[in-house]
Formats: C-alpha cells, structure tokens, sequence
C-alpha cells in the first residue's frame, strides 16, 4: 500500500468510524454499486467537518450546505445552480443565513474551501482576440514562494484584482497539493462510484479510482 493510499484509507476510516474495508457486490467489473446515500452523507459531512477543522472556511454556510456544494460539484453542475439549490435548501431550514446573500461567488468560495477547483477556474479570462495577461502556472509559482497579490501583479504586469481572482485558485491548489489532494479524492470517492455502508469499499472503477485505492485488501480489517 502506497503512502497516498494509506493516506486516503486513514481519512476514511476517521469520516466513517469503521476499520473495516468490506467489497460488497458490484454489478458488473471496475464499477462499484449499491451505495448506501445515508452513509455517503454522512461521510461527506464527516469530511467537510474535518476540513473546517484543519482549515477554517471563508463562507458562512453550515455543514450540510457545504456538503451539497460537494455534491453538486460532482454532479457536474454550476456554481449558479448549485446556489440555487442553496437558496432553496436555506429558504426551508431554520439557517441564520440569509438566502438572497448565496450566489455563485458564495459556491465558489466554498468549494475552494472543500479543494474542489475545476479545470476552467484556472483558465485566465482574455479579452476577445487576446491572449490572457499571464499564465496561471506563473501566478501559481509567484503565490507559492509567498508573493503578496500587489507582488504578484507588479510580477505578472496585471491587474490586483484579475491576479487576486486566480491567486485563490492558486492558494487552494497549493493547499490541496501539500495535502496529498486526500480531501478532494475522498470526496470524488464517495460521490463518484464510491460504495460506503459504514465502511471504505475497496473497488475502484477503472476511470481514475483505481489509483487512488489500489492495494486496499477486500474483506480485511484496516
């Protein structure tokens, strides 16, 4: 077992409370079925916990409306719907949150606080016909040796608020990346193919769970 695995097993069994991988049947090979949603919740509440634990979060939102950005960001759905579904989900609750204050800038922040950037967050904005103003992997370089956002933007020859829009990008990549990317694989886990009935399954689909579980015994205890 990898250092990545074991990594990902330990956060498992801290979200679940089990220390037991169990396979259980899978309907046809690579994939894993049978989710139990309850548990999957639940895990995923469990790890959203953990991260405003460790990390502190940088929008009002509760637990479970973080753990429904989580959801909506597997399901492929835009921050605009995903703030939505918020606004409606907090219209019916007893949240002290105001529901008209939740908009897709609101989601956004929260999934970089849960390390769930997509691929197009770190595409830099052009104006039509020209080329973006600097390259993300040098904005990522600049943050990372600690360069404020006016350093940065002195750097990259742009504008603060443009590179102060993508340093948060940056920041959460860098924060994923020193933590083995395991908050944002275990939360692909258990809302991708992920088969959790109080335990970690040990399947993984052969589309990218493979690697991230391979070497997990099935039936053994952790």
């Amino acid at each position: 077992m990898d250092e990545k695995t074991a990594e990902l097993r330990d956060l498992f069994v801290e979200a679940t409370g089990s220390e037991t991988v169990t396979e259980r049947q899978e309907a046809e090979r690579g994939t894993l079925v049978d989710r139990d949603d309850e548990s999957v919740g639940e895990a995923v509440r469990n790890l959203v916990a953990a991260m405003r634990e460790r990390y502190g979060f940088s929008t009002p939102l509760g637990d479970a409306a973080y753990a429904l950005v989580a959801r909506g960001r597997f399901a492929d759905e835009g921050d605009e719907s995903i703030a939505a579904a918020l606004r409606d989900e907090l219209a019916d609750g007893d949240s002290e949150v105001d529901p008209d204050k939740i908009d897709a800038e609101t989601v956004r922040k929260a999934r970089f606080d849960l390390h769930l950037v997509h691929e197009s967050d770190r595409e830099v904005d052009a104006d039509k016909g020209d080329e973006p103003p600097f390259a993300y992997a040098d904005l990522k370089r600049l943050t990372a040796a600690g360069n404020s956002i006016v350093e940065c933007a002195e750097e990259l020859d742009a504008q603060p608020d443009t590179v102060a829009r993508y340093a948060a990008v940056a920041r959460t990549d860098i924060a994923s990346t020193r933590a083995n990317d395991r908050f944002r694989d275990a939360f692909r886990d258990l809302l991708t193919d992920a088969d959790i009935q109080g335990s970690l399954a040990s399947d993984a689909r052969e589309d990218g769970l493979r690697e991230a579980t391979e070497d997990i015994e099935t039936d053994v205890s952790l």
